[in-house]
C-alpha cells in the first residue's frame, strides 16, 4: 500500500449542499430560510422571541448573589508544603508565609491570601502566617510541633444580645 492509494471510508465524506442554486436544487429560492422578513436576513434574529408571549427567561424568577469583595485565595496542601521542604526550597527557621511559598514555587502568585489544608503528611516543625486553615491542617502542623497563626479577621460571635 501507498500513500497515494489511501482513500476514505465509504460514505465518510458527504458532499455539503449548495443552497440557492434554483428551484430544481430543492433548495433554491428562499435558501431554506422560510418567508420573508427579520428571519430570513444575515445577522439579526430576536433570541427566545415567543410571539409576545413572556419569554422564559423573564418568566424564571431571579436567583442568587455575587459576592462584591469575595477573596480569591490559594489553597494549600500540607503534601505540597512537605515536599518544598524535602527538595530544600522551603526555609523553615523562618514564618512560612504566602511570599514564602511563592519564593519557593509552590504557589504562582499570592492573589488574596493562602488557606492550609490537611491533605498530606507534615514532618517538620513549621511556623505558617496564612489566611486561614481547616481544623485538620492546624491539627496536623501542631502534632508536627509547629503552629499556625490566622490573619483573618475574627468572625464576631451571633449568639444572643445582652441587654
Amino acid at each position: 500500500m501507498k500513500l497515494n492509494q489511501i482513500a476514505g471510508r465509504p460514505g465518510a465524506h458527504k458532499k455539503r449542499v449548495r443552497i440557492g442554486r434554483g428551484i430544481g436544487s430543492g433548495v433554491g429560492k428562499t435558501g431554506g430560510r422560510g418567508g420573508k422578513g427579520q428571519t430570513a436576513r444575515s445577522g439579526k434574529r430576536i433570541k427566545g422571541f415567543e410571539g409576545g408571549q413572556m419569554p422564559l427567561h423573564r418568566r424564571l424568577p431571579k436567583r442568587g448573589f455575587n459576592k462584591p469583595f469575595v477573596l480569591k485565595l490559594n489553597e494549600v496542601n500540607l503534601e505540597r508544603v512537605q515536599q518544598a521542604i524535602d527538595a530544600n526550597k522551603l526555609d523553615i527557621s523562618a514564618t512560612v508565609d504566602a511570599a514564602a511559598l511563592v519564593k519557593a514555587g509552590v504557589l504562582r502568585r499570592a492573589k488574596d491570601g493562602v488557606r492550609l489544608l490537611g491533605m498530606g503528611e507534615l514532618k517538620a516543625k513549621v511556623a505558617f502566617a496564612v489566611w486561614g486553615a481547616s481544623k485538620s491542617a492546624v491539627a496536623a502542623v501542631e502534632k508536627a510541633g509547629g503552629s499556625v497563626t490566622i490573619l483573618a479577621p475574627k468572625k464576631e460571635e451571633t449568639g444572643e444580645k445582652a441587654a
